[in-house]
């Protein structure tokens, strides 16, 4: 089955397996029987950031900000729009450095809004700094 993902819920964080060609086709969660995938940004805590880190396939790009940022506050609705286009080939998180800020120290988040790709629970890529859709699809894809 070397052609099928594991993919964490969004809503559950129940590990479902996807064959790669069906991720388009409304893949939905074998537990709580949700749509897999959304076209949002997750906002996930340190736990649920590890699980869907360690246990899904798919890239995760993670925005690093804060409520006070306003840098922050111009990127959200860009990331979002990306999360509409990226899915389901990248799944886009969204962790408030300010309430975890033990994962912020351990990733070394020295400045918001960070930007970080992770392929096969590694890093990949790391951008500091707001962009536009644009640029944001092009680094996201340059990465993969």
């Amino acid at each position: 089955m070397a052609d099928s993902l594991h993919i964490v819920c969004p809503h559950c964080d129940g590990i479902n397996r996807v064959p790669q060609a069906r991720l388009d086709a409304g893949p939905k969660c074998g537990v709580c029987h949700k749509p897999l995938f959304t076209g949002e940004p997750l906002v996930l805590d340190s736990a649920r950031f590890q699980r869907h880190l360690s246990k899904g396939d798919l890239p995760l790009l993670v925005d690093f900000w804060a409520a006070w940022c306003g840098p922050c506050k111009m990127m959200a609705p860009v990331f979002a729009q990306a999360a509409q286009q990226l899915e389901p080939q990248v799944r886009l998180v969204k962790i408030n450095s300010e309430e975890e800020q033990q994962l912020s120290a351990q990733l070394g988040i020295r400045s918001i809004p960070t930007l970080i790709l992770f392929k096969n629970g590694q890093e990949a890529a790391r951008l500091s700094g707001a962009m536009d859709l644009g640029n944001l699809l092009a680094w996201t894809r340059q990465h993969l």
